[in-house]
């Protein structure tokens, strides 16, 4: 019985999950700025707790590997990678958009179109992705600026459910018929449960010690224009 440990950070919401052969028994989450560095751990601890295991029993770390926020990325990748190395624990990385995906699907389980998860970034950006009902990649994950021609080829031959904290913003200017929004939250570490399974049977497990978050995009430090007038 595999016992995986499942963190999720990539965005505002600070989500742990525990999973025994892909079935979710114990998780907590919430949503809030700054949360994950002050909270993760505490989420940690009363997962494991309420699923009645010891830290020792788990099998495996899983850990959502982005794209997605840089703070939030980094404190979940150190955090997942230090409880391997002190429990001696292999690593599963899961992609963010790929995990939203699958959340999306089990929730609906008779929708038959196309899954766009999409990550906020900035303005009109966002992370995003398309997936098929298999969760097969259709595009590549890219960081996108969305306007009113995006996603055009698709829209036009099927529909096309935009999903995650950057679909909202989006909805102004996507408006086509088979453009639909889903503003349920899927960044939860709970529908990491079956694809970390899967790649634990597969024994698909990451070097902890070279792995790092898939940010994407360089971490771009801004100055305030205080700082800028100061400097």
């Amino acid at each position: 019985m595999a016992k995986i440990l499942q963190i999720e950070t990539a965005t505002a919401i600070c989500s742990v999950a525990l999973s025994v052969n892909g079935k979710t028994i114990s998780f907590k989450e919430e949503q809030g700025h700054n949360l994950h560095a002050a909270n993760l751990t505490l989420f940690i601890d009363e997962v494991v707790r309420t699923a009645g295991l010891s830290y020792q029993e788990l099998d495996a770390i899983a850990v959502s590997k982005g794209p997605g926020s840089y703070t939030g990325l980094r404190i979940g990748v150190s955090t997942a990678k230090g409880l391997c190395y002190a429990l001696d624990k292999p690593l599963i990385a899961i992609e963010t958009l790929e995990m939203m995906a699958a959340g999306y699907l089990a929730e609906n389980p008779h929708y038959s179109g196309l899954i766009c998860p999409m990550i906020d970034a900035r303005r009109m950006e966002v992370y995003t992705s398309i997936f098929d009902l298999s969760l097969n990649i259709i595009t590549p994950t890219e960081a996108k600026i969305i306007d009113e021609t995006s996603f055009t080829d698709y829209l036009t031959q099927e529909t096309l459910t935009f999903i995650g904290d950057g679909s909202a913003k989006c909805a102004e200017v996507l408006i086509h018929q088979n453009a639909k929004f889903d503003e349920a939250n899927f960044n939860s570490a709970t529908y990491m449960s079956r694809l970390a399974n899967e790649a634990f049977g597969s024994s698909n497990f990451e070097d902890v010690a070279y792995f790092e978050p898939f940010y994407l995009k360089d971490f771009v430090v801004t100055q305030s224009k205080k700082q800028q007038a100061q400097g």
